[in-house]
């Protein structure tokens, strides 16, 4: 592992000399790409430093105890004791900043949410879980953008499709995708009676046009005009775009924007990760003997997490996670439950490491 972690010191530093030339600083393309670079080794070098000086650390207490003054002594142990613990401490973490990362960690996603069982509740629901993730979006500086949806007169969705742009989107969404439950008083209870509903989500990862690719003679195209509350512009012209794609059966749906135009990207967008996530489950399927990760599959069918409104908890299931904070999760307050989520599948993957 030590010789791993000093090619990648050497890399790092090979990387940042490049910075200063005068090649890179006249290239914005070669910049950029050096940038990224430096971004995603920097973690390791910081961490394989600090490692570094607490083994000097430890060298240098043990030499002090091998010196005859006790009070000397005294201090060496106790300074090394906490320095073994550190150089301990950082070997784990190096490991785990080893493991190979999902190479989708960086894109863009496209979420999709649903409501399940439980009527208009459920697309109430899914309503508050949308308003969830934009605001969990906004405090990370991701861009969200609606492409399809499918609204109810109470303020619901029936079913709403969303993009997520910026750095590490998917690293972050990618825990979200199964069945959230919720129990509560729904707005339409007139007797005060909880409810119990269902909702899906899918985090899809955001496709390129060189991963996916599509025949446009697979494709049948039609217009419509827009329906749903939306001013005047709604029902006057054919804006609104359904793409079939024949092989797969697949029907997207985009009628968000005024142009016909924008609504065929935004579309084709959708189209493309769709086929894309039927690609991966294939692969996926394929390798998924491999590992089974205790905090999930991904599987949309998978119940993830229940949202315990009287009680004011939520319940994370995968890892048994409760949080007594359900105000602060539906208002983004997300990363609670992201970051222990993720520790748990760094924990996972480590372990299969150590099992090989």
């Amino acid at each position: 592992m030590l010789d791993k972690l000093a090619e990648i010191e050497k890399k790092y530093e090979e990387t940042e000399s490049l910075l200063a030339s005068a090649e890179y600083i006249s290239d914005p393309a070669k910049l950029r790409e050096a940038m990224k670079e430096l971004k995603k080794l920097a973690p390791v070098v910081e961490k394989f430093r600090e490692y570094k000086d607490w083994v000097k650390r430890t060298k240098e207490a043990e030499e002090l105890l091998s010196e005859g003054d006790a009070e000397l002594k005294k201090l060496a142990q106790e300074e090394l004791s906490e320095s073994k613990e550190a150089v301990r401490r950082c070997e784990e973490e190096l490991t785990g900043l080893l493991i190979s990362k999902d190479p989708n960690d960086e894109k863009n996603v496209i979420v999709e949410i649903r409501g399940g069982a439980g009527g208009e509740e459920a697309a109430l629901f899914a309503g508050s879980l949308y308003r969830m993730y934009s605001m969990y979006a906004a405090t990370h500086k991701y861009k969200t953008e609606i492409i399809s949806s499918n609204p109810t007169e109470l303020g619901g969705f029936k079913e709403i499709s969303f993009s997520v742009e910026g750095e590490g989107a998917y690293s972050r969404f990618k825990y979200e995708s199964g069945v959230h439950r919720v129990q509560r008083v729904p707005e339409t209870e007139a007797q005060g009676r909880i409810h119990t509903s269902t909702v899906t989500v899918a985090v899809l990862t955001e496709a390129e046009d060189i991963e996916i690719e599509i025949n446009p003679a697979d494709l049948q195209i039609e217009t419509c005009k827009s329906s749903g509350a939306g001013g005047q512009h709604i029902n006057k012209t054919e804006s609104a775009i359904r793409i079939i794609h024949k092989p797969s059966g697949l029907v997207v749906e985009c009628q968000e924007e005024r142009s016909q135009l924008q609504n065929k990207e935004k579309a084709m967008k959708l189209l493309r990760a769709r086929l894309y996530d039927i690609e991966r489950t294939k692969r996926d399927s394929a390798i998924a003997s491999e590992r089974r990760s205790q905090v999930g599959t991904g599987d949309r069918s998978e119940r993830i997490r229940t949202y315990n409104f009287p009680q004011g908890r939520v319940t994370d299931h995968r890892i048994g996670l409760t949080l007594y904070s359900i105000d602060s999760i539906m208002d983004g307050g997300l990363d609670g439950l992201i970051d222990a989520l993720s520790a748990a599948e760094t924990a996972e993957r480590l372990k299969g490491s150590n099992d090989k």
